[in-house]
């Protein structure tokens, strides 16, 4: 099993910048492609950005230029740096990662999710 614990969520105002992490922990081969997605008031789930195991990244249109998303593999961590937030950008952000364990299986792991809240 693996553990996914998020953290740096909170109120910030529109402008403004947080940085949010998650910390994998638990038994695992390889950590593979690390995800953050949101999920606001009456929406549907969205993927904010991806990074692969070899850090090739992917962004929503609506993030890109604004966020940026990264990973320590040596911490088993992946974070999103959030400029120029918007009240648009309120949300659930939810981390993802993807692991083969030690049976050779690929699984699929989410975080509880941090909350975004962009408000003046």
């Amino acid at each position: 099993q693996v553990q996914l614990v998020e953290s740096g969520g909170g109120l910030v105002q529109p402008g403004g910048s947080l940085r949010l992490s998650c910390v994998a922990s638990g038994s695992m081969l390889t950590l593979n492609a690390m995800n953050w997605y949101r999920q606001a008031p009456g929406q549907q789930r969205e993927l904010v950005a991806a990074i692969t195991s070899d850090f090739s990244t992917n962004y929503a249109d609506s993030v890109k230029g604004r966020f940026t998303i990264s990973r320590d593999n040596a911490k088993k961590a992946v974070y999103l740096q959030m400029n120029s937030l918007k009240p648009e950008d309120t949300a659930v952000y939810y981390c993802n990662v993807g692991v083969t364990d030690f049976r050779f299986r690929n699984v699929n792991y989410w975080g509880k999710g941090t909350l975004v809240t962009v408000s003046s």
